[in-house]
């Protein structure tokens, strides 16, 4: 629930007025969302608000072994150490993003964390609708060894998930279908993830409109992700089984965003499940703060430094 001294960053206050009224003049003209729109959308949103991430070494693999070849782009960062490496899901409402879009954001996260990070090109919607992302996920939680080791990278064999958005949705769904098998997850790291396909929560109601994430956005969204074929409900991680198998959990949150509630419930009942859940609160921020970072460098800067606590144990 929104607390009475909660308040908007004015620098997003601002910058809300001038994308309200242009998606206003929009939408007046007639314009119709397809693939190509949300997916320039998020790009070009990225690539102006936060500069190139630092240098490290980079390459890329395929990690086969599941029903697709899933390219992923790997992180090296300098000050690395042996710990777990991070699988980075990219946000965009499971129809944007990219490894490329975030190649910035993963450079961070390599960086700050000091280890090892693989961001996933997973399939994306309509083209390839659920479960096929979800998938890939898996796929590449359960080969990405053996691929890395084709590369000569050393690891652990120990993964870490972490995602954002729609990416913390295939990050917690991939959790929730593994708690019962032998795993390699020691943790995950959801950032305003998108945790209930029903979009039954009072924050969809309350910051689904003029907050950059509208609900009439989220629901098109689903609907080109689903496609019908699945019950969004059963496909939820907040409405999956909660034991004390699911790996330890950091969830981030923002207060005027439309997915909220999700997130502060999921941690509840990761805690009530009887696994470790943690959940940083940001009063003041919107949905996929992250990646409009010029415009809140305080608060990005927070995610990376807490996030990098958080896994300093792990």
């Amino acid at each position: 629930m929104p607390q009475p001294e909660s308040t908007l960053n004015p620098k997003l206050g601002e910058w809300l007025v001038a994308v309200n009224a242009q998606v206003a003049n929009l939408k007046a003209a007639g314009f119709e969302p397809t693939p190509i729109s949300a997916r320039e959308s998020l790009a070009n949103l990225t690539k102006n608000f936060v500069d190139p991430g630092p240098e490290m070494a980079v390459s890329e693999t395929l990690v086969h072994g599941g029903e697709y070849p899933v390219p992923v782009r790997i992180y090296q960062p300098e000050n690395r150490g042996e710990g777990a490496a991070i699988i980075y899901c990219h946000g965009g409402g499971h129809m944007a993003g990219s490894v490329s879009v975030y190649d910035p954001i993963c450079r961070r996260f390599a960086e700050a964390c000091g280890r090892t990070l693989v961001s996933v090109e997973y399939r994306l919607a309509p083209e390839n609708p659920y479960p096929a992302g979800l998938n890939d996920l898996i796929s590449v939680v359960r080969h990405l060894g053996a691929a890395l080791d084709k590369k000569g990278i050393s690891h652990n064999g120990r993964w870490i998930l972490m995602g954002d958005s729609g990416g913390g949705a295939l990050c917690a769904s991939a959790s929730r279908l593994l708690q019962h098998q032998p795993n390699s997850i020691d943790a995950q790291v959801l950032i305003y993830p998108s945790l209930d396909y029903t979009m039954q929560t009072l924050s969809i109601e309350e910051n689904g409109r003029g907050y950059l994430l509208e609900k009439e956005k989220i629901l098109w969204y689903f609907e080109n992700y689903f496609q019908g074929s699945q019950n969004p409900y059963l496909a939820s991680p907040l409405h999956g089984e909660f034991t004390a198998k699911l790996p330890a959990t950091l969830v981030l949150t923002a207060e005027f965003c439309p997915l909220r509630d999700e997130g502060v419930d999921y941690v509840r009942k990761v805690r009530e499940g009887g696994a470790n859940a943690e959940h940083l609160h940001f009063g003041d921020m919107i949905h996929a703060f992250l990646n409009i970072e010029s415009l809140v460098p305080d608060a990005s800067d927070r995610v990376y430094r807490h996030v990098a606590e958080y896994l300093h144990g792990i």
